[in-house]
């Protein structure tokens, strides 16, 4: 019997490993950081009033990142450690997985000798491994593409608040891009606009109010919610607080990144029955970046979301 616990006690664990790497999150861009901020997308915007910490790096984008010189080159790769790591210790890991993994490769679990009981639990440790070991990969995969010199965020300027409007200014005075009362006000009315559209999945909508890669993005995120039979409902969307990172010219366009702080009722309802699974239908905040692109003289679109 307590054999038989042990086994169930390992399946539990192997399974919340595999939900854990396939975990779903709710709102606009899913609760995670994406999209583009032309040559600044891999440099952390400066602190705001509003977002005074570190913003999260951008995860995935369709930008590349800039190609050091060929000595920068050769010094990181002689910093970069191995996958596992050096020494024995990365040597063991590296052999131990591997064999596991070549084994199920031909047909043979790491524990093939002893049958039974020990064959159901060498199958549960084996699919913890791959899990832990595509979580491992993914980190690993995600330090390579960062680049590996970043200056330090600037400083807070002085606030000061915008007639009639939720948004402070937070750029100094030579900066390279005015961002006057018109641009706060389309910033606070795309953030409703894009989770109303959002929460309807209105394709069309999303389509005029963001850059073809959000939309991409929303969409995949929109097609994974439908395939769980679920909906995304976002609704009393309001900003509390907000203020400019930065805002600059980059070739033929206009960037702006705004730090948000905003309510909403985020739930999550089941398709077919209506019921809610996720979200209690109260308002929540959230603290998000959201930078914003325009052709000059064209809309303001968004381009990038971070979590701050």
């Amino acid at each position: 019997m307590i054999r038989i616990r042990s086994v169930f006690a390992l399946l539990a664990l192997a399974t919340a490993l595999t939900f854990m790497a396939a975990d779903v999150q709710a709102r606009v861009g899913g609760g995670s950081s994406g999209g583009s901020r032309g040559s600044r997308t891999f440099s952390a915007p400066p602190a705001t009033s509003t977002a005074p910490n570190s913003a999260a790096p951008i995860q995935r984008t369709i930008t590349q990142p800039g190609r050091p010189a060929a000595v920068g080159q050769a010094a990181g790769a002689a910093a970069r450690p191995g996958f596992f790591g050096s020494g024995l210790l990365g040597g063991l890991a590296a052999g131990f997985i591997g064999a596991g993994l070549f084994g199920m490769l031909f047909g043979h679990g790491m524990f093939s000798n002893m049958g039974g009981l020990a064959s159901i639990l060498g199958l549960v440790l084996q699919v913890g491994l791959v899990v832990i070991v595509a979580r491992l990969a993914w980190a690993w995969w995600q330090r390579r593409q960062t680049p590996a010199f970043a200056g330090p965020a600037a400083p807070v300027a002085h606030q000061y608040e915008a007639a009639g409007s939720g948004f402070g200014a937070n750029a100094p005075d030579s900066a390279p891009l005015t961002i006057d009362k018109a641009d706060y006000d389309a910033f606070e009315t795309l953030l409703g606009d894009i989770q109303a559209a959002y929460s309807a999945e209105n394709i069309s909508a999303l389509r005029a109010k963001v850059t073809p890669e959000m939309l991409s993005y929303f969409s995949e995120d929109l097609t994974a919610n439908t395939s769980r039979g679920l909906v995304n409902q976002i609704s009393d969307v309001k900003l509390l607080q907000g203020d400019l990172a930065e805002a600059w010219h980059e070739d033929d366009s206009d960037y702006a990144t705004v730090a948000m702080r905003f309510s909403l009722i985020d739930r999550m309802v089941e398709r077919a029955s209506g019921r809610v699974v996720e979200g209690d239908g109260g308002p929540q905040e959230a603290k998000e970046l959201w930078t914003f692109r325009r052709a000059r003289g064209g809309d303001w679109l968004v381009s990038a979301i971070q979590q701050a």
